[in-house]
């Protein structure tokens, strides 16, 4: 594996990690400042993720990716 796939998978893990977070604080009792920077924060974080699969998926080879 090449070593910007290796890196992307490392940030993808780590912003992973950085969401579950957040999710906690929207999964506990509501207070409306914690839980709206909250979700901000998560839905920025899932966007980042979402483009890290894209990278991820442009650095796999064509012929494994079938």
């Amino acid at each position: 594996m090449s070593e910007r796939l290796e890196t992307l998978k490392k940030a993808r893990e780590r912003m992973i990690e950085d969401r579950d977070a957040h999710a906690k604080v929207l999964a506990a009792p509501f207070v409306r400042d914690t839980a709206e920077r909250a979700r901000n924060k998560f839905i920025e974080i899932q966007a980042l993720i979402d483009a890290l699969d894209r990278a991820i998926r442009g650095e796999i080879p064509v012929a494994v990716k079938n």
